[in-house]
């Protein structure tokens, strides 16, 4: 009954009451310099060893950061020797080019024109002249880092505009300054889509060389155009289709052509006859292999280019 009469009596701590005394009459307490030095300095050691804490989680570790010049150095040089062995291909290029023209002469002016059409169709050479630009870019609210995410521009999205383009009448075609020709794959590889096993960035320009008023026509009523229209309208995918005046389009160089041979005894019995060995003779089988194709990317075979490109090579 002490303990109960004495709550209901004093409800406030002592403590608490003198407090709300000098609130009350308007006294302030009393606070000694010694205090208040030692909570100036208590506050200054805790910030420094905050700031300082902060400053080391911030830092990498000096292994990881060795590493990382180490990486970045050699990204470096590796870009630097990559660029250099691009000039080394655009000169040796050139070169062949004359070599050709100059064997052909000037004499025999079908063949002439014929093996410069070829270089055109092998993307060995550059070329000018009017056609389209295809501009493709990721919606504002795609993930970059998530290669699945439908609103950004897929490897299968540039396959269908290359190939339709080819169909529409393209004589020549580029992604991002990287030349499609008969041997070009476009595939993905992480978030990240490859031409030739070269990495392109978004956004996509898809430049055309050809007959821009036919091609944007047959773009606007095949399936490509309704290809477009979706990326445009159910994932926010950036799209535009203008006419150029002047395209300009670089060449890819000599091709490295690859053939197969059968290995003799590998062929099982019953196919070892006079008839199997004639069409599996190697000489045949690379004969195949070398043969030209139009180009070409994933399972669709494009229209024959023609020869209204303005060939730069040729000097025309």
């Amino acid at each position: 009954m002490t303990l109960l009469t004495e709550v209901d009596r004093s409800p406030l701590d002592p403590g608490y009451a003198l407090v709300a005394h000098r609130r009350a009459t308007g006294e302030k307490g009393r606070r000694s310099p010694a205090r208040a030095a030692v909570l100036l300095v208590t506050a200054a050691v805790l910030g420094i060893g905050v700031t300082a804490a902060a400053q080391t989680l911030l830092q990498p570790a000096a292994s990881a950061q060795q590493a990382r010049d180490v990486l970045e150095s050699s990204i470096v040089e590796r870009n630097d020797a990559v660029a250099a062995l691009q000039q080394d291909v655009e000169e040796l290029s050139a070169q062949i080019a004359a070599l050709q023209s100059r064997l052909v002469g000037d004499a025999d002016g079908p063949l002439r024109a014929e093996v410069e059409a070829g270089a055109v169709q092998a993307a060995q050479l550059p070329v000018s002249g009017p056609g389209l630009v295809v501009r493709l870019s990721d919606a504002p609210a795609a993930v970059v880092d998530d290669p699945e995410d439908p609103a950004r521009v897929q490897d299968l999205d540039l396959q269908v505009v290359v190939n339709g383009l080819w169909a529409a009448g393209a004589e020549a075609i580029a992604i991002n300054d990287q030349r499609i020709g008969p041997t070009t794959a476009i595939r993905s590889a992480g978030s990240a889509v490859l031409v030739d096993l070269v990495p392109l960035t978004n956004p996509y320009r898809v430049e055309v060389v050809g007959n821009a008023p036919a091609m944007q026509t047959a773009l606007t009523q095949g399936d490509v155009g309704e290809l477009l229209g979706a990326l445009r309208a159910t994932y926010g995918i950036g799209v535009d289709v203008s006419a150029q005046d002047s395209v300009s389009l670089p060449g890819a160089g000599q091709a490295t052509l690859r053939y197969a041979e059968v290995p003799d005894g590998s062929l099982p019995e019953p196919l070892v006859s006079p008839t199997a060995r004639a069409t599996t003779d190697p000489g045949t089988l690379r004969e195949q292999s070398v043969s030209p194709s139009p180009p070409a990317v994933a399972a669709s075979t494009p229209d024959t280019p023609g020869a209204g490109a303005d060939d730069e090579g040729s000097g025309s």
